[in-house]
Parts: C-alpha cells; structure tokens; sequence
C-alpha cells in the first residue's frame, strides 16, 4: 500500500510532533464526531486496532491477543479519551461563600494521566490549580474533576494548562484563577531524544494571579 504522504510532509509532521507544537487552545475536534454512539466507536476502533497488530505481525489467535483490540478500544472510549465528550464533563454545583474565605485557596499535587497527541504516549504528571473567591466557591473533589475530564484526551500540555485555567474562570465566575502542570512526556523519555530526567512545567495565571505578591503567595503554598 503506497502512502499518502510526500516526504516533505512526513519530515513537517515530524518535526510537529517532536518540537510538541500545539496548533489550538480548543482540541481538534470533527463536526461529526458524536454521531456515533460509544458502542459504536468501540466496535469501530477494535477492528482498526486488530487491523495494526496484525500489520505489526503479531497472531491475534493467541489467548493473550485476541481480546486486546477490544480492551484497547473500551480502553480509549471509555477511559482515557473519556473528556473528549462533553456528556462526561463533571457537574459542579457552586456554594455561597458563607465563610467570607477571600483569600487564595489551593488544591495542589493533582495527579493526572493524559496522552500527548503527537505519538499517543502517556503525560503523567501533577497539577496545582489556585483561585479566590468572588462569592461563590466550588467542591474541593470538583478541582480535581476538572483537571481529570481535560486531561482524559489527546493533549498539549500548554492546551490543558489553559484549558483549566479558562474552565475555572468560567465556572467560579472569577479571573482570579492560577494554574501550574509538572508533568513528564514519555514521548521524550521513551522515545526520541530519550531524556528519563527532564520534565516540563507550564503555568496560566489571571486577574489577581498576574501580580507578583499574589503569584509568590501561591508558590509560597507549593
């Protein structure tokens, strides 16, 4: 089978994929992308993915093969690529400030697993999002939410950065918002360049989080 691609365009895309440049804030998305139903989309991607192990060489008549195409569909639908449907999004429910708490509030070392979008290779890294209150305040478990639902689909760790960071603007109804992601790309410890110990840091700050007394108050807290 002759590929679709000229050598130039397979040396761009490379070069994409290996300089991790993202092209959007919002993630690619087709417009048909929720006609399908997740059973369909699973059945569908199980015989695309037997269809690559068996190109790869690998006997599906094995007991340990044959239901992997399957799990690995179920896998990408129903797990790791779960917040690229809208229905997954967590539900947050908002409370009044009865406290009067006006001061940064903190929830750090989120623990998030994502996949880098160029190579479909493991993001595993921390989190520490930061806002204050404009009135209404938010679940402690629902930050947490958040940075799992976008991190649970193809990414560019300054996408989901901001993607949070805008998130929580919106619900909370506040700029007061502050972001920080550690995290390790297994694209480039497994593969590539094959750095074990390099790790990459991207940050989103807004409103009150853009001076630098506030800024150093979060980092104080990290």
């Amino acid at each position: 089978m002759k590929s679709n691609f000229n050598s130039e365009i397979i040396e761009l895309h490379d070069q994409i994929g290996d300089e991790h440049i993202l092209t959007s804030i919002e993630t690619p998305m087709l417009a048909t992308a929720f006609d399908k139903s997740d059973a369909e989309k699973i059945d569908e991607i199980a015989v695309h993915f037997q269809a690559i192990m068996e190109t790869l060489g690998l006997d599906l008549s094995d007991d340990s093969l044959k239901g992997t195409p399957y799990r690995v569909a179920k896998m990408y639908v129903q797990e790791i690529f779960s917040g690229l449907n809208p229905a997954n999004k967590p539900k947050i429910a908002l409370f009044e400030n009865k406290y009067q708490y006006n001061e940064i509030l903190v929830e750090k070392n989120i623990t998030f697993y994502s996949n880098c979008e160029h190579h479909f290779v493991p993001i595993m890294g921390k989190a520490h999002v930061a806002y204050i209150s404009n009135g209404k305040v938010i679940g402690l478990s629902k930050l947490n939410r958040i940075v799992q639902y976008f991190s649970k689909r193809p990414q560019v760790q300054e996408r989901l950065t901001v993607q949070i960071g805008e998130e929580l603007k919106k619900i909370l109804g506040t700029e007061d918002v502050a972001v920080i992601i550690d995290a390790k790309h297994l694209c480039v410890s497994s593969r590539g360049i094959k750095d074990e110990s390099s790790a990459t840091v991207t940050s989103f700050y807004s409103g009150k989080f853009q001076h630098e007394s506030t800024k150093s108050e979060f980092f104080k807290y990290l």
